[in-house]
This record gives structure tokens, sequence and C-alpha cells, in this order.
């Protein structure tokens, strides 16, 4: 009887599905997934800044079809960089990190704002203040572990 009470329940009111990076200690992380979505951002931007728009119907019609694929994959890109930025900034770095970087907070603070202007926004500068925050935190991670790990962008 309790088990149909229960079943009763998650069909009333189901549970939300969740979703972590970890939920153990696992030590795995690494700034790169936000380098390549943030690089994503940027070139999407890019790409609708030079996006011209024709005079003829069908010109019109493909355009319109292009500019939104482009608007949905930068505001995708850019909430996934700001998702895994939180995951380095909330998980990965302790306050012992601080000492050595008094301006941490601020930097992800920024770079997430910045995540958050370049989905509302369509602007070349902030795009690229994005890609030079997630150079500034790849530094600083791979620093905490001992290590100068080249950044590499695409462009």
């Amino acid at each position: 009887m309790l088990n149909n009470a229960i079943a009763l329940l998650n069909a009333w009111f189901p549970p939300t599905e969740v979703h972590a990076h970890c939920d153990g200690p696992c030590g795995v992380y690494d700034p790169s997934a936000a380098r390549i979505t943030a690089e994503a951002v940027l070139s999407m931007t890019k790409k609708i800044l030079a996006l011209e728009a024709p005079a003829d119907a069908a010109g019109k019609a493909a355009y319109a079809n292009t500019l939104s694929r482009y608007i949905a994959i930068k505001e995708e890109q850019a909430q996934k960089t700001k998702d895994d930025l939180l995951i380095l900034w909330t998980d990965y770095f302790k306050p012992v990190h601080l000492e050595s970087y008094p301006d941490l907070h601020d930097t992800f603070w920024k770079a997430a704002k910045l995540c958050s202007a370049c989905k509302v926004e369509v602007n070349q500068q902030h795009a690229e203040e994005l890609m030079a925050a997630v150079e500034k935190i790849h530094k600083i991670f791979w620093a905490t572990k001992g290590r100068d790990v080249a950044w590499y962008t695409a462009s």
C-alpha cells in the first residue's frame, strides 16, 4: 500500500531532473570546455555581424533561417560557457587559491556576466572580452596545478 501511495505521489509530483559535474570529490576539472564554447560564442557573433540580408523573398527566408540558427548556437554556447565556469568557480577553486589570486571571485563574476551579455547581445567586443576572461581563468587554473599549459585559439 505504501508503494502505491509513493507511486501516486511520483505521478502527481514527478521529481525534478538534476545534473551535476560530480557529486563526489573526483578532482577532474579542466577549463578547456569553457574555452571551446566561448570560442563558439565569438565565432557565431562574428558570423551574425557579417551576415547580410538580401532583398529577394527567397533570400530573406534563407537569411532569417541562418540568422536564427546562429543566434540559437551563440546563446546555447554562452550558457554552456557559464555552466562550465560556474563548476570551476564553485567546485574546484578553494579559499587557499584566493591567497594567490585575490581577484578570483571578481574574475569569475565578470566572466559569468559576460556570458549573459553575449546571450542577449550581438557584440563582438563582449565576445572577445569573454574569451580574454576565459583565458585568464585557464591560466589561473593551470597555475594552481603547478603547470603552464599553453592557451590555444583556432582563430
